[in-house]
């Protein structure tokens, strides 16, 4: 990223805004706009192929230019092709403007998914990647400044009205099976009733031509239900209305239920609760609990957060959350999670995640904002139908012409094999997302299941993701004729490392804390990412890192290492330390494996996935922790920086592999944006959960089996939908052209075999056919008191 900050000064000498500050996403840039200030400038044409050179001060003079006062302050944080990154304050305390917000970035051509972030105040685009920056980035930042009004945001709190939606329908239906029973009824009444009643198919295909500048699927259910009215046959065009709408009532149905249960998720959200702060109860708000606070609950509570009993035992009915019919039996060290009932039993609850992080909090966010429609499946069904409605009207046309059978050539137009696809698809996405969620498996599109579907290769980060990233320091070794004690190398290292959340630093600091030393303060402080920090502490350069950092900065480790062989065939990893480019000493340390890991590359091997593994360790190690839990040593890759990573991502995708990444850390954040999925942890950094496609909530790998498992069988059931629709209207279509096809009879194959489609669609909520692991958490007591420690360290670092 090329960034540009210094006075604007136009051709006629004025300056604008005094101060900017130009954001150009590729090196080579082809980027249009910039941020002055309060103010937005865009320029005609500013791509180029050639990287410019960064400067202080610099002088444009456009032919034509257009200066726009900014109603909203954003920022582009991050670009990566696909995926804009902008930070955006008034996501965080302005509602209406974040969802029409998120509802304007979807409707643009080419963009596939929007997430907010709240805490982060970002918004992350994810868009198709072929099309060129320039082709979205003026829309992206349009929407930013004006959203379009909200829609729908109405009646998704309110149930079906099912007088609005089929009453006229059902009124038309009857009053042309009267007329047909032969009772004089106005035929000028059932006409009018019916037109009335096919209105919002006529603004569909009035849309389609005006919008899309194309003919669509409404389109030829016009023509039909016309030709019928006007030729005086009035049962087919009311039973065809009726099909149509049925099909679309159960379809809201659905999602308006999952709504209203969803929404019900939170209902604990505006109490108060009891928490213990320094040794004393009391009452507060349920928004002001943070991670690492002690909730007490008692009988009849609603748990108000996600986290770990520190003690006490209770029953809880975990019905809203997850369905099961059953009270479930939690002890000490087991998780507990927001919207759940606390039956019997008292208890003291770690609190891990509050609010819309919680479990419940992300289903809720989930059912609000996912993307159902984006998955190829139902793109490539719309596009061929829609290039089909022309086919269709010729074979229509010729039929009639040869045969001079009216009813005839309606019936071949009443068919059409989009229909139920486009209708049956975002069915089986919201439930396998639902699905999912209420198993503790985040996932966030349609498009993210297709691709986890395909999925034939996982790379896996070591640190946090097979491994439980709850180091323990093992040993310090000091090196011959430092001058420094154990305790005062400790000291240094813990000073320099206490402003990481990495695991491996925490596990310093908390080793020094047990040992009874307290860090100090730096001077100064760098962070270099996958090396390890550079610091001034009390004027002296310190390192603590890997053996790169201490290569790069010069620092002799061979006469260490020589004189301690075991740090390079040992199991456990060293963090060097040196000041004043002499190293004082080693700190080693094991990062014990998750006790699910070795099941799960097992299980990811028989479902036909290879694994892989990078890790930031020598190869020594890497291999160690691969031969363990059984991946092949050449599939793993030691010594990884974080380009390295997006590299191997690459070159596995490039063999023509569908590639998963799984990470949890800042340094993961590149590779899990170029996966084709991408799947991180609740507990993982912030923005490595707002890039992956996939969070697993429980922090337990196997809900990414659970994740892929659920995936294929969502879309087996997409594609079985595509046969329970394409079979009949394909025979249909051939009966039709050698022989008499009742027009009735093609209603009903039409629009019956997608209201059976999308009936189909509702299994995923079932789940797929086997049983998956019911999955929650334990931790033992020092699991506990680390996860405390960490969690109290991250709320030092925020405050």
């Amino acid at each position: 990223m090329t960034i540009f900050e210094g006075n604007l000064t136009l051709a006629s000498g004025g300056k604008i805004c005094g101060f900017y500050r130009v954001v150009f996403p590729l090196d080579g840039w082809d980027f249009g706009a910039m941020v002055l200030g309060n103010c937005a400038f865009s320029l005609p044409d500013m791509t180029s192929t050639q990287p410019r050179p960064v400067q202080t001060s610099v002088q444009f003079t456009p032919v034509s230019a257009s200066i726009s006062v900014e109603q909203v302050h954003y920022q582009v944080k991050h670009w990566l092709p696909g995926r804009f990154r902008l930070y955006v304050p008034q996501v965080a305390y302005d509602e209406s403007y974040r969802v029409r917000l998120a509802q304007g970035l979807t409707k643009i051509i080419g963009v596939h998914e929007v997430r907010v972030n709240l805490d982060a105040r970002a918004v992350v685009v994810d868009y198709d990647p072929d099309l060129a920056v320039t082709q979205v980035q003026e829309e992206i930042f349009g929407v930013i400044q004006n959203p379009p009004p909200a829609k729908g945001t109405q009646g998704a709190a309110h149930g079906v009205d099912y007088w609005e939606r089929l009453g006229l329908p059902v009124l038309s239906l009857v009053l042309s099976l009267v007329l047909l029973l032969g009772f004089p009824i106005p035929e000028i009444l059932v006409a009018g009733l019916i037109f009335a009643a096919a209105v919002p198919v006529f603004q569909r295909a009035w849309e389609g031509i005006v919008q899309d500048q194309q003919l669509n699927i409404d389109f030829l259910d016009v023509l039909a239900l016309s030709a019928h009215t006007l030729q005086g046959h009035y049962f087919a065009p009311t039973f065809m209305l009726n099909l149509i709408e049925g099909g679309e009532v159960i379809r809201d149905m659905t999602a308006r239920g999952t709504d209203r249960a969803s929404l019900d998720l939170l209902d604990c959200l505006n109490q108060t609760v009891r928490v213990e702060r320094d040794g004393q109860e009391m009452e507060i708000s349920v928004r002001a609990v943070v991670p690492g606070d002690h909730v007490l609950v008692y009988p009849g509570d609603q748990v108000p957060v996600d986290g770990y009993l520190l003690r006490g035992t209770v029953v809880i009915d975990q019905c809203k959350l997850t369905g099961e019919s059953v009270p479930v039996r939690r002890e000490t060290g087991d998780e507990v999670f927001a919207s759940t009932l606390v039956v019997d039993g008292t208890a003291c609850i770690l609190t891990e995640r509050t609010g819309n992080e919680t479990r419940a909090g992300m289903i809720v966010s989930l059912m609000e904002s996912a993307p159902v429609h984006d998955t190829r499946v139902e793109n490539y069904a719309a596009l061929v139908a829609n290039q089909a409605v022309v086919p269709t009207l010729l074979i229509g046309g010729a039929v009639w012409g040869l045969t001079g059978d009216a009813q005839r050539a309606i019936a071949l137009i009443t068919l059409d094999f989009g229909t139920g696809i486009r209708v049956s698809v975002p069915t089986a996405i919201l439930s396998a997302l639902t699905y999912a969620a209420r198993n503790g498996v985040f996932i966030r599109s349609g498009r993210a299941i297709e691709m986890l579907a395909r999925v034939d290769a996982v790379v896996f980060d070591k640190t946090g993701t097979l491994t439980r990233g709850q180091a323990r320091v093992t040993e310090v070794r000091l090196a011959p004729g430092c001058g420094e004690t154990v305790a005062a190398v400790l000291e240094l290292a813990a000073t320099a490392e206490q402003g990481l959340t990495h695991p491996v630093a925490e596990a310093i600091v908390r080793h020094a804390r047990e040992k009874g030393i307290e860090p100090g303060k730096c001077d100064s402080w760098e962070y270099r990412v996958g090396m390890g920090v550079v610091a001034v502490i009390r004027d002296r350069e310190i390192l603590v890192g890997s053996h790169r950092l201490m290569a790069q900065m010069g620092v002799a480790v061979q006469s260490f290492e020589q004189a301690h062989p075991d740090i390079k065939t040992g199991s456990y990893s060293p963090v060097y330390v040196a000041a004043e480019g002499i190293l004082l000493g080693v700190i080693l340390y094991r990062d014990p494996l998750r006790p699910e890991t070795a099941g799960v590359i097992q299980e990811l091997q028989k479902l036909r996935i290879a694994p892989y593994m990078l890790s930031g360790d020598v190869k020594r190690v890497a291999n160690a922790v691969a031969t363990e839990v059984g991946i092949a040593p050449e599939r793993v890759y030691g010594e990884a920086f974080p380009e390295r990573k997006v590299e191997v991502v690459k070159a596995i995708h490039d063999q023509g592999r569908v590639v998963g990444f799984c990470g949890d850390g800042i340094n993961d954040s590149a590779a899990l944006a170029y996966a084709d999925a991408s799947i991180s942890f609740g507990g993982a950094t912030d923005i490595a959960r707002e890039t992956a496609d996939v969070v697993l909530m429980e922090n337990d790998l196997r809900g990414l089996i659970q994740a892929v498992k659920v995936a294929r069988y969502t879309m087996d059931v997409i594609w079985e939908n595509t046969l329970i629709v394409a079979i009949p209207n394909l025979g249909a279509l051939l009966a039709g052209i050698f022989f008499a096809l009742d027009p009735i009879l093609a209603i009903v194959i039409n629009n019956g075999s997608a209201i059976l489609a999308e009936l189909n669609g509702l299994r995923p909520l079932l789940g797929p056919g086997e049983a998956l692991p019911v999955l929650h958490g334990h931790l033992d007591q020092e699991a506990l008191f680390i996860e405390e420690d960490h969690l109290h360290h991250q709320q030092e670092l925020q405050g």
